[in-house]
């Protein structure tokens, strides 16, 4: 009786936040940029151009199309991936503990290497990132 109760708790708290199409990840965010000037021709697989605020993600934890809400307020679009993002190398080696180690990892680009470095250093390397599902409006009011 007492797991039938547990389980139901559980279930309790898991699929409100399912249905709401938002869900919180510890991530490992790194940065890139463009190459060259801030004009330079920077495509992501898809062919399309990447803009500041795009990011790319590893999809089978985050849906092409959902919405990054990082602590600090700022909010990128996951429209790209890749085998860095696949991989997780990046929190594999940084990371201090075994869930850090084990976090997704979210690639932030920028126009330009400044911008890219000026984020990066005022962020921490490992954070706790909200992903607003892309059929989902709830959480973006707050944006």
């Amino acid at each position: 009786m007492k797991r039938l109760i547990a389980t139901i708790a559980l279930a309790l708290l898991v699929v409100p936040a399912t249905f709401a199409g938002e869900q919180s990840l510890l991530a490992r965010v790194t940065v890139y940029w463009a190459s060259g000037d801030a004009g330079s021709n920077h495509n992501q697989s898809t062919g399309r151009r990447l803009q500041t605020g795009d990011c790319s993600i590893d999809t089978r934890h985050i849906p092409y199309g959902s919405r990054l809400i990082f602590p600090d307020g700022s909010t990128s679009a996951a429209v790209d991936t890749g085998p860095a993002v696949r991989n997780r190398k990046a929190a594999r080696i940084s990371g201090r503990t075994v869930y850090e180690r084990n976090a997704v990892v979210i690639d932030r680009f920028f126009e330009t290497k400044r911008e890219a470095l000026s984020w990066a250093s005022r962020n921490p390397l490992f954070m706790t990132v909200r992903v607003v599902q892309p059929n989902s409006h709830r959480g973006l009011a707050a944006e």
